[in-house]
């Protein structure tokens, strides 16, 4: 458990790493999604996560340049406990009548969060 939360613990590793099941993202697709975090905050996440094995980066030689992030096939092994976590935040939230982020009406300018 320390390990697990070592490696993916914090508010946005989670955060990034569940946005990335979708598919291979772009920086700025990636900050759009996580509602909150700034670009500095966003490298430092990423970076760390593709220190430890779970995102990969490439690069593009165009102008401007072009960056993508997606999971490694090791991070692809956490997909069932991400799912988990946020049908289990989205009902911790339901009991408290409360609306995820990226159900609110601020969600139509595509700044959603789950």
């Amino acid at each position: 458990m320390e390990a697990s939360v070592a490696i993916i613990g914090g508010k946005w590793k989670g955060v990034i790493l569940f946005h990335l099941l979708e598919g291979t993202l772009r920086f700025n697709e990636l900050h759009r999604r996580t509602l909150g975090i700034t670009p500095r905050l966003l490298t430092k996440q990423l970076r760390e996560l593709e220190e430890d094995g779970l995102v990969s980066r490439t690069i593009y030689p165009v102008v401007p340049p072009k960056v993508e992030y997606a999971l490694t096939d090791e991070a692809m092994d956490l997909a069932p406990l991400l799912h988990s976590l946020n049908a289990w935040g989205r009902q911790w939230l339901a009991t408290r009548g409360i609306t995820p982020l990226n159900e609110q009406p601020s969600a139509a300018t595509g700044n959603a969060s789950t």
